[in-house]
């Protein structure tokens, strides 16, 4: 086998399903042997950010590596910022980027593509990935691909393999695999039994998942002990989603005092609160009521659990929950009763009145509860608070690092990494910067059904600053413009339209379904105003 045929085996052998990319001269080699080998199917779009982005979520919902692939230079720079939402969120993401050949960097010529040095991708991409390889020598390659890519798992980070263009043909040997690096057994029982001693001497103990769970697929697990302890369980902002397919009543998910009052007086009043796998972050924590004295809580985050003073480092957080179960007996107790669906939409005066954000949520829940459960893939914005008040489901979205244009992209990815169509949020201003991905959907059979919040504004950037006219983006009509894409569109002005809409778009499959929604600037969804005025009290203090 050459090496590429070895690295595709490799990605494969780690839960990879496909390749997005977009081509370019230094990457051709390497792009026409992933398509020669038919070991992972190759998905082309059209702008690198949405090969990122589709790469993130395949691997944020169906677990294992995401892959990106890329050419030198142009191409590879335009990856970076989805690269660095994979980073800052933890997602195990791939970038495969073709380069020069050594005959090449020695020529002594400036190549087109390059920067200020022909390394100065390479030092870009060191800053924003766990690990890197340049895989220019056939007899090293098995060995450095198999680190850099058990890496990307074993951290749940990005990862960078450069190919220069004269490799990927070349011969090369198996790929195997790294050992883990040895654990320390009593450490993790000391760690174990003093997080159950906490747990114990509680008042008021809690348990909030974040979205580490599902990077290193322990959802399951989480559920079980969560069964055995018996205490509350919400999720995290950027958590939500999780547990969704668990049968497990969930508390709800913690938004401080964006969201349900006396859901945040439990968590905040906690004196036993443990985080698993929770990024301790301003969108996850900065509009708490009262501040969460993260001195107090127990903390298992990147490989290492904190509690207080006392920190234990090189614990897995899967090591961590199977040595909890092993010392937990079975359904000692039954997790405190929480309503499985989100509250319960209030009657509404009219069907032809104008839509607000919150009859979006109203909508697709009354959606999802007819047809069943669908994952959603959400961009920044209100789609993504208006998410709040939807039941809980599978929701990827870049809820920290916050990166507009995820939305789409990311449902083409989910579909194409397991089959299930999902429901794609996006805001009028984020559909402008990756929508037109959707004209790629006819050629791979996808069909997501996508909502546009079109308020033909910026908003939760007008929500923070409403007397500037830049955040004003002009109307848009986005329902027209599906069928050039390949779909088919719906413009949706009422309640009685959103709900009819809807149901004709799950209805029909085989071409993507756009719901262009019209809402006027300044309607927002009820979490967002809290979150704003939120923020605005607190940074007034």
């Amino acid at each position: 086998m050459n090496l590429t045929q070895r690295l595709l085996h490799a990605l494969a052998a780690r839960g990879a399903t496909e390749v997005f990319g977009v081509p370019g001269d230094f990457a051709l080699p390497l792009f026409g042997e992933i398509e020669r080998a038919g070991v992972l199917p190759l998905y082309t779009l059209s702008h690198e950010p949405a090969v990122g982005f589709a790469a993130d979520a395949a691997a944020r919902l169906r677990g294992g590596l995401g892959v990106a692939a890329v050419t030198y230079g142009a191409g590879a720079f335009n990856v970076v910022n989805a690269l660095a939402s994979a980073y800052a969120e933890r997602v195990p993401l791939v970038i495969l980027s073709g380069a020069p050949a050594a005959h090449e960097a020695a020529s002594g010529l400036l190549l087109h593509h390059q920067v200020k040095t022909l390394d100065s991708q390479w030092r870009v991409f060191a800053e924003l990935t766990a690990d890197q390889a340049r895989l220019d020598d056939v007899r090293s390659a098995p060995a450095q691909i198999a680190r850099v890519l058990d890496c990307a798992l074993r951290e749940a980070r990005p990862v960078y393999l450069e190919v220069p263009r004269d490799m990927p043909a070349r011969a090369c040997a198996e790929v195997g695999s790294t050992p883990a690096p040895p654990s320390d057994a009593q450490a993790l029982a000391a760690c174990a039994d003093e997080l159950l001693q906490r747990l114990r001497a509680a008042r008021r103990p809690l348990l909030m998942v974040g979205v580490e769970v599902r990077r290193f697929g322990l959802e399951s697990r989480v559920a079980e002990l969560a069964r055995r302890l018996g205490i509350p369980v919400v999720t995290s902002f950027m958590g939500r989603g999780l547990l969704a397919e668990q049968r497990l009543p969930l508390r709800g998910t913690y938004l401080g005092l964006a969201g349900d009052a006396q859901l945040a007086a439990e968590v905040e009043g906690s004196d036993g609160l443990l985080l698993l796998g929770v990024i301790v972050s301003d969108t996850n924590f900065a509009v708490s009521a009262s501040a969460i004295d993260m001195r107090s809580t127990i903390q298992a985050l990147g490989g290492r659990v904190v509690m207080g003073h006392h920190v234990y480092p090189d614990v897995a957080l899967g090591a961590l929950i199977d040595a909890l179960l092993q010392r937990v007996p079975e359904a000692v107790a039954t997790p405190a009763a929480a309503a499985p669906q989100a509250p319960a939409c209030a009657p509404q005066p009219a069907g032809d009145a104008p839509v607000q954000p919150a009859d979006v949520a109203c909508a697709v829940n009354r959606l999802l509860r007819r047809v069943g459960p669908m994952p959603i893939a959400s961009d920044v914005g209100d789609c993504l608070f208006s998410a709040m008040d939807m039941d809980p489901t599978a929701l990827i979205a870049p809820g920290y690092y916050a990166t507009m244009g995820y939305g789409v992209p990311a449902g083409l990815g989910v579909q194409a990494a397991t089959g299930r169509r999902a429901l794609v949020l996006v805001g009028d201003g984020a559909f402008q910067m990756t929508g037109w991905e959707l004209g790629n959907a006819a050629r791979y059979g996808w069909d997501p059904i996508v909502l546009v919040y079109n308020n033909a504004s910026w908003e939760m950037l007008r929500a923070f600053q409403p007397e500037s006219r830049f955040n004003d983006l002009g109307r848009w009509d986005f329902a027209a413009l599906a069928a050039g894409l390949g779909g088919d569109g719906y413009l949706v002005r009422s309640r009685d339209e959103l709900d009819a809409a809807l149901l004709r778009a799950h209805a029909t499959r085989g071409r993507f379904q756009l719901l262009d929604i019209r809402l006027e600037p300044g309607a927002r969804s009820p979490t967002l105003n809290r979150f704003v005025q939120a923020v605005k009290r607190l940074s007034a203090r």
